[in-house]
């Protein structure tokens, strides 16, 4: 075993300890934590790191999309997400295979590099599943269902199970769980989102769905006119009578179906009203905001006052390098400190730690506790009175691994 005694510990769920000390075993699993004049003198005789600065556990990206990597800084944003989503679809028309795959591999480095253990990866073509297990990342692959066309897509997703064997042979890592998931309330059909649903809650599956991003998404599902009819019928030559909409908001449409539930994510909630807010935290959906990619393609921030007001303790993501400069949910964090200066250090801290695992069901990453398993790493110098305030002005500074979770040598 080994000792790590540092000026702090940010514990991811918890008040930070000052002058703290965390105990591992030799997997790296926390025996004990706490202040160090408490922990050290029962654990004699283990070998003591000191560490000048805080040490953290790993972090959890909640929301990504690794599969698009290779669109880093093309796509520009601030004009709303059609016309992103447009210029989005015209680039990768652009992007070599192989181009994709080294990306993907410089993607989940930076992951690491970040001080990253846990990931909520939404795919289309699963091409980041094998990067990600041979480094050891624990979390979610979410895949992605999407069309307006029930029959075509239900015969889609009846081909999942064969298109996964076909693409990735044995699922490569028990860390790593699989679910189809919908893509959006209006592009996946009604039909497939309750199949869905009920496919998850059968199998104890946790499922993840992008909901009121933007106002295009609003305006579409309650009046079924605006950027997004424009763009299924005039880029997707879609017949109009095959674009349903509810008349609801996204919000109680996502209700209607039972897409909010304990085991559904809804990712993003940038166009959320306070009234559905307290309807997402009564139905106990995990929620997860990726700011920086709001701001680039929206140029809005998620309502993140009226979401704590509600109850709600959201997960972070940092969403894909199409509309992000990085993969660093700390970067996150920093954003909506900057924005949201009364919401404490320690909260937006923990967004991207425990709230994020929280959100993805993990319970082994993304806090310090006995037993856990999260990975540990560090960022030096000197903390003052307020570690995770340190953590947030110093996003920038280097970070050293004390004890990674571990990688495959496959």
């Amino acid at each position: 075993m080994r000792a790590l005694h540092a000026d702090a510990v940010v514990l991811g769920d918890g008040s930070p300890v000052a002058d703290g000390a965390v105990v591992l075993d030799p997997a790296g699993v926390v025996v004990a934590v706490g202040a160090a004049a408490d922990i050290l003198p029962r654990h004699s005789g283990v070998a003591i790191e000191r560490v000048r600065g805080v040490v953290l556990p790993g972090l959890v990206n909640a929301h990504t999309h690794l599969e698009l990597s290779a669109l880093r800084g093309q796509v520009p944003g601030g004009a709303g997400f059609v016309p992103w989503v447009e210029h989005l679809i015209g680039v990768r028309d652009e992007v070599q295979p192989e181009g994709d795959a080294a990306a993907i591999e410089r993607a989940v480095d930076e992951l690491s590099a970040c001080g990253t253990v846990a990931v909520g990866e939404v795919t289309n073509s699963l091409a980041a599943v094998g990067p990600l297990a041979r480094r050891g990342f624990a979390g979610c692959v979410f895949h992605e269902v999407f069309g307006v066309e029930r029959g075509p897509l239900l015969e889609r997703l009846a081909a999942l199970p064969r298109s996964v064997e076909e693409r990735l042979g044995t699922w490569p890592s028990a860390q790593l769980a699989y679910a189809p998931s919908p893509h959006t309330l209006y592009t996946t059909h009604a039909h497939v989102v309750r199949r869905l649903l009920e496919q998850g809650a059968e199998r104890g599956l946790r499922l993840s769905l992008h909901l009121a991003e933007h106002a295009a998404e609003r305006r579409f599902l309650e009046n079924g006119d605006g950027p997004i009819a424009g763009w299924y019928e005039q880029r997707l030559r879609l017949r109009r009578d095959l674009l349903e909409w509810p008349g609801q908001s996204p919000v109680a449409f996502a209700d209607s179906l039972g897409a909010l539930a304990p085991n559904v994510l809804v990712v993003h909630l940038t166009d959320a009203r306070p009234e559905e807010l307290e309807l997402v935290a009564r139905r106990g959906s995990p929620v997860v905001l990726c700011p920086r990619s709001n701001l680039h393609i929206e140029t809005r921030l998620p309502p993140l006052l009226a979401m704590l007001a509600a109850g709600i303790a959201p997960g972070l993501g940092t969403d894909s390098l199409a509309s992000n400069a990085s993969l660093d949910v700390l970067a996150e964090a920093r954003a909506l400190s900057e924005r949201f200066p009364s919401v404490p250090a320690v909260e937006l801290v923990a967004m991207a730690t425990w709230g994020s695992a929280r959100a993805l069901g993990l319970r082994d990453v993304g806090r310090i506790v006995p037993g856990a398993r999260p990975g540990l790493f560090a960022i030096e110098g000197d903390p003052g009175a307020d570690p995770c305030a340190f953590i947030l002005r110093n996003v920038r500074s280097p970070r050293r691994w004390l004890a990674r979770r571990g990688e495959s040598s496959t």
